[in-house]
């Protein structure tokens, strides 16, 4: 294994690494930190950051032939990171999606919880439509539009407003809800 206690094996490095020019390797060393900060900006998780630059860094190592000297050194290795990333991700949701393989799809037709039959769901609800209810009406109609499942283009055309209006009604409108409830998480 390539890990130990959450660093990079040196030697490991060192032997899947000795074709590598030393200058490629300082390159790839010295894109560390720019590494880490673009790896915190997906993840939003300091483990799963470090994880990322590790195997960026060992994937940029094991393909040093691959890259061109007069190429974006920095874009190169930031295109692996973000590759890897997404390509964990494809692979996480797929293995996190139930198949329902049942004859009558028994698991498919169970009922789902939506929170709002507990007393503090509909107490949520109740709260947030009453603060709603306090909006200029220019700006609650096309969010509770959104929120019903109406795309922008359709309240666009339902309420014979520019599209751009509409997006920004919605944003401002999500915000300020944000602002009201921030204290209610």
């Amino acid at each position: 294994m390539w890990r130990e206690n959450n660093t990079i094996n040196i030697n490991y490095l060192i032997v899947h690494t000795m074709t590598s020019k030393p200058s490629f390797i300082n390159s790839v060393l010295g894109m560390q930190a720019n590494l880490r900060s673009f790896a915190m900006k997906l993840t939003l998780n300091k483990d799963e950051a470090h994880d990322l630059v590790q195997d960026t860094t060992l994937k940029a190592l094991n393909n040093a032939e691959k890259f061109v000297d007069n190429a974006n050194f920095k874009g190169w290795m930031l295109t692996i990171m973000r590759n890897i990333f997404i390509n964990n991700y494809r692979k996480t949701a797929r293995e996190n999606t139930m198949i329902d393989t049942t004859e009558d799809l028994y698991h498919l037709n169970l009922k789902q919880e939506s929170g709002f039959e507990t007393p503090d769901g509909a107490y949520a609800v109740n709260e947030i439509s009453e603060i709603l209810s306090g909006f200029p009406e220019d700006y609650r109609e096309p969010f509770s539009l959104h929120v019903a499942g109406y795309k922008y283009e359709e309240i666009s055309d339902k309420l014979s407003m520019p599209l751009g209006t509409v997006k920004s009604r919605i944003f401002f409108t999500r915000k300020r809800l944000r602002e009201i409830l921030k204290d209610y998480r």
